[in-house]
């Protein structure tokens, strides 16, 4: 796979063919999620972007580490100097797992590097690099910093571990008797896999006017909600 930053600020994400011969976009999964800011240019910073199977034995999955800049703004004022977050995703899900540089660090560069455990002796490690520049100079400054993501592995596995128990209710709304009455060619439940591709779902879980997703991803902004809640939805106007 390839991300490339584009002059319209998104990254766009790319599969290379079978025969290695053509890339193509990946629409509807990873392009065009990550970006910098809205109608402006992406700045260019190299991101450390690998694949790793990682759990707690039969919890294991494979999955992707990305670690991108998130560039946040104060007293409306846009800071130049983004914050390197690493972003876990299953080319489905997508998480921020949380910063790893401070927002005084000017990150030009970063990859990732990842050692499974499977022993007494080999102990599990992801660890970040990434170049800085320094203040007052245009040009990056030679020098690596290394970082030891202990918690941010810690917080992965949590994660897995919430998606494979959301897996698990979603999968059981198909078997509820409302569920298999109204079950048609066309209907969802009779598509297979129910999970396949689902992105998001959002259930029970509010918070004052937010909605949020079960697998951690985006949450949704309710503006007006109609009558009662009600088990897995909710009308809205």
């Amino acid at each position: 796979m390839m991300m490339t930053a584009c002059d319209d600020g998104r990254r766009r994400v790319y599969r290379i063919g079978d025969k290695g011969e053509s890339w193509t976009e990946a629409l509807g999964t990873l392009s065009r999620v990550w970006g910098n800011k809205r109608g402006g240019e992406a700045k260019a910073v190299g991101s450390g972007f690998i694949t790793a199977t990682i759990g707690n034995g039969e919890d294991n999955r494979k999955v992707m580490l990305v670690t991108l800049p998130v560039y946040s703004s104060k007293n409306g004022k846009r800071n130049e100097k983004g914050v390197l977050h690493l972003w876990l995703t299953d080319n489905t899900h997508i998480v921020d797992i949380g910063p790893i540089s401070s927002d005084a660090e000017d990150v030009t560069a970063s990859s990732l590097l990842y050692k499974s455990g499977g022993s007494e002796t080999i102990n599990e490690e992801l660890i970040a690099l990434y170049e800085r520049k320094k203040s007052g100079e245009e040009k990056p400054s030679s020098g690596m910093v290394s970082v030891p993501l202990t918690q941010q592995l810690k917080r992965v596995k949590d994660v897995l571990a919430t998606w494979k128990k959301v897996d698990g209710r979603v999968s059981k709304l198909c078997l509820a008797p409302t569920a298999a009455v109204g079950a048609s060619p066309g209907n969802v439940c009779s598509a297979g896999k129910v999970t396949a591709g689902l992105v998001g779902f959002l259930s029970g879980n509010f918070s004052q006017n937010g909605w949020m997703d079960e697998y951690l991803g985006v949450n949704a902004m309710v503006k007006r909600m109609m009558g009662l809640r009600r088990q897995h939805c909710m009308p809205m106007a």
